[in-house]
């Protein structure tokens, strides 16, 4: 309420209760009752006053009442277009409209908004650089098996086939025993892995480090290929003779465990009978070669107290078995395991390294603004000694023992 018209007010009150109080007392003096003239005419004219200011009041009240809320409507967030037409509705070109006028002028006023007012990329994005990709194996067999190189495309080497122990203890005068072996020549080829791909000019231009995303990723996935023939190759041409195919199976005379020796087999009791069969022959082994899940499924077996028998697994942050490191790569079959010595086992060749190239004199690549890129390596897998390794499935060892 307005300060300086409550004041007036609560005057004018006072005024009117002190001429009312007056006239009851005049009153009282006269035998007839009768209020004076003038005061009555005060007491009129006073009340009239009150209720004028009165009425001013409730008019500034409802006045200001009314401005609230018109700026309470216009303080709303409105676009352009939203502004523009309550303009056009508000009556801005009524002239213009009925030819009274040859212009119009209003004034808008919008608050502007990034989804009302940009349109397209006004505001620059942060961009990351290189391209993100999921990692092909983590741990590759040339990583288990030693490396050579060669300047040829066979690899021959000699093995022993067989044995004839021909030495004894012997009696004086008797005559001594004779020793014989075979000897056998090997032969691995040279084979080659390799893939391409085409690309115009443009493309390799314009995308940001896709020269160092090509030459990181299309290696990679080559490598994955290069796995599955170290491990899996039938020794066909082209095709590696790998590991899965060349090393010695498990069974049970050579492991030294026969069928229900051991009392409710599990997959650890797999990877000691694997242990015995590659110490039986004299080896000593430096890896077991599985993949993720099984070794995983390890980790989860419990004792009959369900207690984790992992302890037996994990000798600081590097896991093995009985000293032995486990290698995981999910190049390995799901199921089956390799134990034993890789370093003296087998041998990879390497003949050319993997290499990308990048070519634009192909077919038509000059006419059509295209790139060729070559991705390859030529290299040969030799398994020496096959009783070095010893390989299986877990569910046929199991179900053996």
């Amino acid at each position: 309420m307005n300060d300086d018209i409550k004041k007036e007010l609560d005057q004018i009150g006072d005024l009117v209760d002190s001429k009312i109080e007056k006239a009851f007392n005049s009153a009282q003096e006269n035998a007839k009752g009768e209020i004076e003239e003038s005061l009555k005419s005060e007491i009129s004219n006073l009340s009239n006053e009150y209720l004028a200011k009165n009425d001013e009041m409730q008019k500034r009240m409802d006045t200001i009442e009314m401005a609230a809320k018109k700026n309470a409507i216009e303080s709303k967030p409105v676009n352009f277009k939203g502004a523009l037409k309550n303009a056009i509705e508000g009556g801005a070109i009524e002239g213009l409209k009925k030819g009274q006028s040859r212009a119009a002028s209003f004034e808008v006023k919008a608050d502007m908004t990034t989804g009302a007012d940009y349109t397209g990329e006004v505001i620059a994005a942060t961009r990351v650089p290189g391209i993100k990709f999921d990692p092909s194996n983590e741990v590759h067999v040339r990583s288990i098996v030693p490396i050579g190189t060669t300047t040829s495309d066979t690899i021959r080497y000699i093995t022993e086939s067989a044995y004839t122990q021909g030495a004894a203890a012997k009696a004086e005068g008797t005559a001594l025993g004779q020793t014989d072996f075979n000897l056998t020549a090997s032969t691995a080829n040279v084979e080659l892995i390799g893939t391409y791909l085409r690309l115009s000019k443009q493309m390799l231009d314009d995308t940001e480090q896709l020269t160092s995303y090509i030459s990181a990723r299309v290696p990679s996935k080559l490598m994955a290929v290069e796995d599955d023939q170290l491990l899996g190759g039938n020794g066909s041409a082209p095709n590696l003779l790998g590991l899965r195919n060349s090393a010695t199976v498990w069974s049970n005379s050579a492991s030294g465990f026969a069928d229900g020796v051991i009392a409710n087999p599990q997959n650890i009791d797999v990877l000691i009978t694997a242990l015995n069969q590659v110490a039986k022959a004299n080896y000593t082994s430096d890896g077991i070669l599985m993949h993720p899940t099984d070794f995983h499924k390890i980790l989860a077996l419990k004792d009959g107290d369900s207690r984790y028998l992992k302890d037996q697994v994990y000798q600081g942050l590097q896991p093995t078995f009985m000293g032995v490191p486990f290698r995981i790569s999910t190049a390995m079959a799901e199921g089956e395991f390799i134990v034993g010595n890789f370093s003296q086992a087998a041998q990879i060749w390497q003949r050319e390294n993997v290499s990308v190239e990048f070519f634009e004199q192909d077919t038509d690549n000059v006419q059509k603004n295209f790139v060729t890129v070559r991705v390859q390596e030529r290299l040969a897998m030799t398994t020496y000694l096959p009783n070095a390794l010893c390989r299986g499935s877990f569910a046929t060892v199991i179900a053996a023992l």
